[in-house]
């Protein structure tokens, strides 16, 4: 009897539901997380024996010119996309927030990137940046400026992957930014109106305020994976030319499967999430003198 009273409890029912999803991030998030640290202290290329070298990896990783240059260059694409992102994602959804014919259409339209294959995508933009007769440097032309190599060239193959992988990315922000509006309610508006607020007016002291969880949440995950880009740079450029586009995912997948220095590639990727922690320990330092709940 209290078996079958065990057998149909929601309790029991819970654990049978939850123990497939549980055991998936056991097997693949979160012994690996535990492996990796614990590599991260080695020297390791998959043959021969594990080597304990302490603190050596870590050591050597800020003596490497290479992984500060990398470094380097995810701050830059960082700071370069986050801020640009957000802030059009924003004019882009405060523009499909309006009772316009065919705005189904173009919310989906304006969408449609984030679902792209990244494949399918970075094919599309190294045509577009063909220095011969991509569109881009077509329409330059137009206007009579001559486009430089894009992806072939040190100082603009970086812009490059940052406008690809804003492109990419706005659709998403701009859906997260459109539910926002409509969570906002009208009647705010419309006190604004009776006392004559412009639109600006109404943009900086309604809008902004109230979508200012929202905008929280956009920044934390726009910068987190900003820090972990890679598909983009590993089929448009291959971090190169000369590392001008490597970043710290690109460099720790180099060296897990091209150098096969697994206790290396372990630090760059504890070194990658106490860079990301930071980041986002600010954000949530910071987001009471901002955000508006």
């Amino acid at each position: 009897m209290r078996l079958k009273k065990l057998l149909y409890s929601d309790s029991a029912w819970a654990v049978v539901l939850l123990l497939p999803n549980f055991l998936g991030f056991l097997i693949f998030v979160f012994l690996p997380v535990i492996a990796a640290f614990v590599l991260s202290f080695a020297q390791w290329d998959l043959i021969n024996p594990i080597k304990w070298v302490g603190f050596g990896n870590y050591i050597e990783l800020f003596k490497d010119e290479v992984f500060i240059k990398v470094f380097w260059n995810t701050i830059y694409f960082s700071v370069g996309t986050v801020p640009v992102g957000i802030a059009l994602s924003l004019l882009l959804a405060i523009a499909l927030d309006q009772n316009i014919m065919g705005i189904k259409f173009y919310r989906a339209a304006y969408f449609l990137p984030v679902i792209s294959s990244m494949v399918a995508v970075a094919v599309v933009w190294q045509w577009i940046y063909n220095p011969e007769y991509g569109l881009l440097n077509f329409l330059l032309s137009v206007i009579g400026i001559k486009g430089p190599s894009w992806l072939s060239s040190t100082t603009w193959a970086m812009p490059a992957i940052m406008i690809t992988n804003i492109w990419k990315g706005l659709g998403f922000n701009m859906l997260l930014f459109l539910a926002g509006l409509q969570g906002i309610s009208e009647s705010y508006y419309e006190a604004a109106d009776m006392d004559g607020a412009s639109w600006f007016a109404k943009f900086r002291h309604i809008t902004i305020p109230l979508l200012s969880p929202t905008t929280f949440f956009v920044t934390v995950m726009s910068i987190i994976n900003s820090f972990q880009v890679f598909d983009s740079v590993f089929l448009m450029t291959k971090g190169g030319p000369n590392r001008s586009t490597s970043v710290l995912v690109h460099y720790l997948y180099q060296n897990a499967f091209q150098y096969f220095r697994m206790g290396y590639a372990s630090a760059i990727a504890y070194v990658l999430f106490f860079l990301v922690l930071f980041f986002t320990l600010i954000q949530l330092w910071r987001q009471k003198s901002w955000v508006v709940y």
